[in-house]
């Protein structure tokens, strides 16, 4: 028989308690390693930026065109020799660029504008071993997160996809009278990559916190304010695209005039696109081929996008989370600098430093762009007391 409790004694005093578990149901569950595949996707996310800056200059030196076969394996070894340097000039002088604007280039210019190339090709190379190297590392050591195995995978697919629509575009410039690559397959080329970064960014940023944070912070989702962004994001790759049309056909060389071009609003003989042969193309050409009409749609469209990108920083600002409201403000003087760098690139005739500058710009507003929206998504909760609410 046991004695009386005393009203001051604690409950269960005496009795081994059993401690709470750590975390709920979900933080129980491994979750792999989060924090490894997260640095692993860095890196390739800064790779596939070298690339795109790699690729550009290709564009701007000429280069691309200068290995006219797809080797995807064997490829990876440049010519050794002096007699496998001619082979492969000759090979680049039985196509267009080099009978009909190259024409008297020597072996020593040729080396030049091939390694640019040959380049921009080994570092594709390279992000696929990466991305096979971490995907099959992580796989087998069953580090990957439940439900990442298909992210993972889809990023090792647009990789593959990527090095095929490459040879799709390179393709298109060895033969008739073309002496560049096809406008419309460069964007398609530079517009798959810029959908591998934002992958990986969004990736980046799921993994920076745990599947718990993330369900915690969607109950505090800005669904306004992610659509808003969303659409921003869609208007800056279409703007992304125009820009790789600008670059097709060297428009950003044709009018280095701001903010009229040449003097007028609208270029003259816009629709205007030669067939070669005294005549002229039809209308929707020039859309693809006038380089006054296409480098006219990308200035508008980076107008309408600026004022877009203010409507939605106006909505950002208004966010109840500082990061957020943070990451609106990047956002935003990113987008100007973006157009600055537009306009410089212009003024200067798309020389090669300033037009990279305004790639890699690209890619610093994209990027900011999709973490403005994952805050939009998944806010990060602020604290009265420490003032970041």
């Amino acid at each position: 028989m046991t004695g009386k409790r005393s009203i001051f004694e604690e409950v269960g005093e005496g009795h081994a308690v059993p401690a709470p578990p750590v975390g709920g149901g979900i933080d129980a569950r491994s979750k792999g390693a989060r924090r490894g595949i997260r640095i692993w996707l860095v890196a390739l996310f800064l790779l596939v930026v070298a690339m795109i800056a790699v690729g550009g200059l290709t564009r701007l030196t000429d280069s691309g065109l200068s290995i006219t076969e797809w080797k995807p394996v064997t490829g990876a070894l440049p010519p050794m020799d002096e007699a496998s340097w001619q082979a492969e000039f000759e090979k680049y002088q039985a196509i267009p660029e080099y009978q009909l604007q190259n024409k008297g280039m020597g072996l020593e210019d040729f080396k030049t504008i091939y390694w640019w190339e040959w380049g921009h090709r080994q570092l594709g190379r390279l992000i696929g071993l990466v991305w096979l190297a971490g995907f099959l590392g992580f796989a087998l050591a069953r580090q990957i997160p439940p439900g990442w195995t298909g992210r993972l995978l889809l990023l090792g697919a647009l990789g593959g996809a990527q090095g095929a629509i490459g040879w799709w575009m390179v393709s298109s410039g060895l033969t008739g009278a073309m002496l560049d690559v096809a406008s419309y397959r460069l964007a398609t080329h530079l517009g798959l990559a810029f959908v591998i970064l934002g992958f990986i960014a969004w990736y980046v940023f799921l993994l920076g916190r745990s599947e718990a944070a993330l369900m915690t912070a969607r109950r505090g989702r800005e669904a306004r304010l992610f659509g808003l962004a969303t659409g921003l994001m869609h208007f800056a790759f279409l703007q992304i695209l125009l820009g790789a049309l600008v670059a097709g056909i060297d428009a950003g060389r044709a009018f280095p005039t701001w903010p009229l071009m040449n003097g007028e609003f609208f270029p003259a003989d816009a629709f205007y696109v030669p067939d070669g042969q005294g005549g002229t193309l039809p209308m929707w050409h020039a859309f693809f081929e006038n380089p006054g009409l296409v480098q006219f749609i990308h200035r508008m469209s980076g107008y309408l996008l600026l004022a877009f990108g203010i409507v939605v920083w106006l909505r950002g600002r208004k966010s109840s989370h500082q990061a957020t409201r943070a990451a609106f403000h990047q956002m935003l003087a990113m987008l100007l600098v973006q157009m600055g760098f537009g306009i410089a690139t212009v003024l200067t005739v798309a020389q090669a430093h300033v037009a990279i500058t305004h790639q890699i710009g690209a890619v610093i507003l994209w990027v900011l762009i999709l973490r403005a929206r994952h805050l939009a998504q998944y806010p990060v909760a602020g604290s009265i007391r420490e003032g970041t609410a």
